[in-house]
């Protein structure tokens, strides 16, 4: 069982610190979420996770498998299993999702063979099919510039059909349900759900209970100026949504007084 381990993390960007000691492990087969107010450093969280080089870590670990990926680029924590959908994804024109898919995996198998000459087109091509079978998604999709004009919904459907077609063991949602209205937030979480399940840990990071309505946690973990100060299960979300952000502050506030 794969284990992502996160331990005394302190972390800055541009001489500010952002993370001041933050803790959690997340195992396989498990979905984490994580919440808090604006500011608190949740995307923070998300970007140093996957290696942003715009985050510097001052202080901790971040263990996957065993191993440091303080040590490693971006692509080499991909590699071993690690994948970030984001908040804001990046639009590529003139790179159709199909073929940003395929370099991908070609990229991932030359790293295991150097020698590997790639997934051939119709292996790929009935890969591909069934995972956007499975993720209930049109096969025109797979034929468009990847985030080019896509509507917000669209965009995060293409984060989860990169998930899925990736296969991470670890997989971070900064903010999916960002921008979207009802509709395709059950799409969305519908996909993630499609995905969940023993060989896939999910750390789903969001301001609102709204999510969860259609992802259901493991656990619910509450940030506030850097750190986790709460954990508990999914009641705990509910009772955010009913109450807000205040007596987390006010508790915190008192164990830091």
């Amino acid at each position: 069982m794969s284990h992502l381990e996160i331990k005394n993390l302190h972390v800055a960007i541009d001489g500010k610190e952002i993370l001041k000691g933050l803790s959690l492990a997340v195992n396989q087969g498990e979905i984490h979420a994580i919440m808090g107010p604006n500011g608190t450093g949740k995307s923070t969280l998300a970007y140093t996770l996957m290696g942003h080089p715009h985050y510097t870590v001052t202080q901790g670990e971040i263990l996957f498998k065993g191993q440091n990926v303080l040590e490693l680029e971006p692509d080499e924590r991909s590699q071993l299993g690690m994948f970030l959908a984001f908040q804001y994804p990046v639009a590529i024109p003139g790179v159709t999702v199909a073929n940003f898919l395929r370099t991908a995996i070609n990229a991932r198998r030359r790293v295991a063979d150097p020698n590997d000459k790639g997934i051939s087109i119709a292996a790929f091509r009935k890969m591909l099919t069934e995972k956007m079978t499975m993720l209930k998604m049109d096969p025109s999709f797979a034929g468009r510039y990847l985030n080019d004009g896509f509507s917000g919904g669209e965009k995060k459907r293409a984060e989860i059909l990169q998930m899925a077609t990736l296969t991470p063991e670890i997989a971070i949602l900064d903010e999916t349900d960002s921008g979207l209205d009802i509709d395709a937030l059950r799409i969305v979480a519908e996909g993630v759900n499609a995905l969940s399940g023993p060989e896939l840990g999910v750390l789903v990071i969001t301001h609102y209970q709204r999510l969860l309505n259609y992802i259901k946690p493991d656990f619910v973990h509450i940030m506030l100026d850097g750190r986790i100060v709460e954990s508990g299960g999914a009641d705990l979300a509910l009772h955010l949504e009913e109450q807000g952000y205040d007596w987390v502050r006010e508790k915190y506030e008192e164990v830091a007084a």
